[in-house]
């Protein structure tokens, strides 16, 4: 009787997929919902833009190319580093601390790039406490000494590479985590030190975890705004926002942002692409605790300095100068205005969340009772607004949200005499359109993977009790979800905090949220009234970076066996 259940829910399955019916229809609309910015910003490649491109081509152009291009290498090379370097450290290694970076390595997370760059400039600039004390002990004047610029390519490179290597490092640390140590110990009969172990063995199988995190890395690279801004290095992401509110040129700034999605779209075919026909399969499911490699003396020095660098250079000094700054002056509007800004940040971040969550538990649910190629290629367009930049997808939204009100207001004008003005594009409509796109596949990676531990015979089960697919939905798999749903919105809900490119586009008319409020006083050099701002992102993202780290020690396959 047993063996029959699943073959009839199997059935029961496959004939509700046979059908497109309302929930293929749904999957459709929200996968159109979501590419209309990114098809909005493509369709314009093709639509003349005057002279502006001779104007770009003869003064910028050839700048952004190479900065976003330099960006990319460099942030990539030091990402990669310490990522898989430290990752490695803290899963294969015993030394004193380690169990404390486990975690740790995943603060700067938490930590936007502007904020960063905003600490680091109070601290190295020539005004600042380490110049000032060099001046004082050494008897320097201006001139007599040289210190290396913050406010340049190389400092981006380095000050983003200390923010961003956590998402290598999240997913190198899963791949290890994962390894069947038989592959392991087979390495070691066969002579292999622990270093050759590690590139002959362990590099290869956690290759694609590797790549990914990179990916992810530079894809945030590419959607930065706050940092380049600050430190006057162009990029497509600084010059799109320049063409269309400088220039007022909206079609040129529409295709700078498609200039930016080919980038995007060429790192994704270049990940690929480097892949070729290799397959990454782990052949045993013997999993136990990982061979540690104890280390001492100087190694132990090495690996403990290697792990706590970044951590101290892109955390704690950053937090601590953050806390200084606010201690010192801090924001003079936090009395009065302060509130105001943590309140929009909080209403913004917690309507996109609950909007992106909502979404992504319809997208997926759609899927999963229509496994047909239309529903799965909706969910694949749905979740790709995550490797779009946010400036890309608030120009997206500004044109047919632009167009939108236009109509409204010319046929209100006609038919009633009336002009309600702008409605959507001067409204947090268009700011929560565009977090939703952007973060849609955050949280629908986290509810597919939920909704996929649901055994399909509570399905066939509520079916057979006459319940609707909606009312199984929210009365059976919901609550079974509750928790994945829970970390799904909060993952929304950070990364909406630290989201600038797209606030500083999209925000309607004097309405500033903490983000755009560091921003904003930071252009105008008042750094420790910045610190004020920046501090409150930084805290909101703290817990659930720990959170996540004690989730990932806890997924491994046969933890706690010996």
């Amino acid at each position: 009787m047993s063996s029959e259940a699943p073959a009839t829910d199997d059935r029961v399955l496959t004939r509700a997929r046979a059908r497109f019916d309302g929930w293929s229809l749904l999957t459709v609309i929200i996968a159109a919902f979501v590419a209309l910015p990114v098809v909005t910003v493509l369709a314009h490649v093709v639509v003349p833009a005057g002279d502006i491109w001779g104007h770009l081509s003869e003064t910028v152009l050839s700048r952004y190319v190479t900065n976003t291009l330099g960006l990319m290498v460099g942030v990539g090379l030091g990402t990669l580093i310490i990522g898989v370097g430290t990752a490695w450290l803290v899963v294969m290694c015993r030394f004193p601390g380690r169990w404390v970076f486990e975690w740790a390595l995943l603060l700067p997370l938490a930590v936007p790039t502007y904020v960063i760059a905003y600490a680091y400039t109070d601290l190295l600039q020539f005004t600042g406490p380490v110049q000032t004390w060099l001046r004082e002990i050494f008897d320097w004047g201006r001139g007599d000494y040289y210190f290396p610029n913050i406010r340049s390519l190389g400092g981006a490179i380095t000050l983003m590479s200390l923010v961003l290597y956590p998402y290598v490092y999240l997913l190198s640390r899963a791949a290890f985590l994962e390894q069947s140590v038989c592959v392991l110990e087979v390495g070691r009969t066969l002579g292999r030190s622990p270093l050759r172990l590690f590139y002959g063995v362990a590099i290869p199988l956690a290759r694609p975890a590797i790549a990914g995190g990179v990916a992810l890395a530079l894809m945030e690279t590419l959607n930065d705004f706050g940092a380049v801004q600050f430190f006057g290095v162009d990029t497509f992401t600084t010059g799109i926002y320049r063409t269309w509110f400088g220039l007022g040129e909206q079609v040129a700034a529409a295709q700078l942002a498609a200039c930016l999605l080919v980038f995007v779209m060429i790192l994704v075919l270049l990940e690929r692409w480097s892949r070729g026909r290799a397959k990454y399969f782990h052949t045993s499911s013997k999993y136990r605790e990982l061979p540690q490699y104890r280390l001492s003396g100087g190694r132990a020095a090495l690996a403990f300095i290697a792990c706590g660098t970044p951590v101290v250079v892109g955390f704690l000094l950053p937090a601590g100068l953050l806390t200084s700054m606010t201690l010192q002056g801090g924001d003079a509007l936090l009395g009065t205005r302060f509130m105001e800004f943590a309140w929009n940040s909080l209403m913004l971040a917690t309507a996109a969340a609950v909007v992106a969550v909502f979404l992504a538990l319809l997208l997926s649910y759609g899927v999963r009772l229509r496994g047909s190629r239309i529903t799965w290629g909706a969910a694949r367009v749905a979740s790709m607004g995550y490797a779009v930049p946010g400036s890309v997808i608030a120009v997206g939204v500004l044109i047919p949200l632009g167009w939108m009100d236009d109509r409204i207001n010319v046929f209100m004008n006609e038919r009633f005499g009336i002009l309600p003005g702008l409605i959507f594009t001067g409204t947090m409509v268009a700011l929560v359109y565009a977090y939703v796109v952007r973060f849609l596949a955050v949280s629908y990676n986290a509810v597919e993977a939920s909704l996929d531990k649901v055994t399909p015979s509570m399905d066939a089960a509520s079916r057979t009790l006459g319940k609707t697919a909606g009312t199984t939905l929210r009365l059976v798999h919901a609550p079974i979800m509750r928790g994945s749903l829970l970390a799904a919105g909060i993952l929304v809900f950070v990364d909406v905090m630290k989201e600038l490119p797209a606030t500083i586009i999209l925000r309607p008319f004097d309405f500033d949220t903490l983000a755009v409020r560091a921003y904003d006083l930071a252009s105008d050099e008042r750094l420790n009234q910045a610190s004020t701002a920046s501090l409150a992102i930084v805290l909101v993202g703290i817990i659930p970076v720990i959170l996540l780290s004690i989730a990932m020690r806890k997924s491994r396959p046969g933890h706690g066996k010996k």
